[in-house]
């Protein structure tokens, strides 16, 4: 049983480990979001719009996820969690710097280095984070601490698309790289004031290791809900794989507006991500993850071949705005069970193993996606999505019948 930070009186938003990592997020959020849309934009000015070049930011930011999540999950078990997450959030400042001065001195092409190197650093991070919500956030409160970290995201979905547009068009490439940087060093700066590690997280000795890499492994095979969820993470991955570097295209082609029009989309799904994972939040006690999967899932095969098929631009933002109500429910949901599933010692194993199988997925699907879009159209493209998520359902529903009031550890097989 994980040790609680605060009294239980205090209550969840009062709680230091909160407050501290919620502040921390809408700086590392700010960083990543001016990354996002700057280099987007910039890569497509480079290279006048080529769809090869626009896939090849997607899979520097998710390649180095898949290759590094297992190393970086068990070193989270082995690290001090605080000591980490602050590491790897200077470092990714530093990083930007020297990109900085890389792009200044006529090599554009640096600004992949950019995306890949704060995808390596999170995969020691964001282990991390989850153990310490696992000390610091009682089991009650874990969806509700699930939930309000995916509303800081869904709030920058909308308001991240404008300030990464709006910071690249106004200042140009190099100041958005200096507040990338800028953004990176606060959010370092912030995790300082962290409670302290635990004193028993002492690091292990380095022979131990690739035993228990192999234990991480060990450990997932023998929970039914951690293999079933792993089944529907490679199916969701592959499905959000073909359809994430060419949401510029729905816009460009399918909706025949500049390129520039993708923030509008992106800000509607992020204002309907905001008010389904608000109302996660609320519900969290009266609604099991188990239940939230499997609606997520068929929502989201039914809404993403609709954005496909749809040359309205009002129906293509109403079919994104359900996507997004209904999205924040796999991420809370998966966490959750994540969390409620697994031993304190073994969060940053479960996660290095899990999330390589969707993001391993995403990345063989992202990478083949510009050769797939000058093969095949945008509407074959998003309907093949959409079945992936009806057949990322059928690994889901399994976990129906397994502890629906998800205020306790899930029961699974073979414990």
């Amino acid at each position: 049983m994980s040790t609680i930070s605060t009294p239980a009186s205090t209550g969840f938003f009062r709680n230091r480990f909160v407050q501290i990592i919620m502040v921390s997020g809408i700086f590392l959020q700010t960083g990543i979001w001016v990354r996002n849309f700057a280099i987007l934009l910039y890569v497509m000015e480079k290279t006048n719009n080529d769809p090869f070049s626009v896939s090849l930011i997607s899979v520097a930011e998710f390649a180095p996820i898949f290759l590094f999540s297992i190393i970086g999950g068990t070193f989270a078990d082995r690290w001090r969690p605080k000591r980490t997450m602050v590491w790897c959030d200077g470092l990714s400042a530093v990083s930007v710097f020297i990109v900085l001065l890389a792009v200044t001195f006529g090599s554009w092409k640096a600004v992949f280095f950019v995306t890949l190197v704060s995808a390596i650093l999170s995969q020691f991070s964001q282990p991390s984070t989850m153990k310490l919500f696992k000390v610091h956030v009682s089991e009650g409160q874990m969806q509700m601490g699930m939930a309000l970290f995916q509303a800081l995201m869904s709030i920058f979905m909308i308001i991240g698309p404008l300030l990464g547009t709006f910071v690249y068009q106004r200042f140009g490439i190099h100041f958005a790289i200096a507040v990338m940087g800028i953004a990176f060093m606060l959010s370092a700066g912030v995790l300082v004031f962290l409670p302290p590690d635990v004193s028993e997280q002492k690091e292990k000795q380095e022979g131990n290791f690739w035993l228990e890499l192999k234990d991480g492994f060990r450990y997932v095979w023998s929970k039914k809900v951690l293999r079933l969820l792993g089944g529907g993470f490679i199916v969701a991955g592959f499905a959000v794989g073909i359809i994430q570097p060419l949401s510029i295209f729905i816009v460009t082609e399918r909706l025949g507006l500049p390129k520039e029009n993708v923030q509008w989309l992106m800000m509607v799904n992020g204002a309907a991500m905001l008010i389904g994972g608000g109302a996660v939040m609320g519900l969290s006690k009266k609604i099991s993850p188990q239940k939230l999967l499997p609606a997520t899932m068929l929502v989201s095969a039914i809404s993403i071949t609709g954005v496909g098929l749809s040359t309205s631009v009002t129906f293509t933002l109403v079919v994104q705005f359900i996507n997004g109500l209904f999205f924040p429910c796999i991420p809370i949901g998966i966490n959750t069970l994540i969390l409620q599933s697994t031993e304190e010692s073994f969060v940053g194993r479960v996660n290095g193993v899990l999330n390589p199988l969707f993001m391993g997925a995403m990345v063989v699907t992202m990478s083949m996606a510009g050769w797939l879009k000058s093969q095949f159209s945008l509407v074959s493209m998003y309907g093949a999505a959409g079945v992936l998520f009806l057949i990322g359902l059928f690994f889901i529903l399994p976990l129906m019948g397994r502890n629906a009031s998800g205020q306790k550890p899930v029961a699974v097989e073979g414990e």
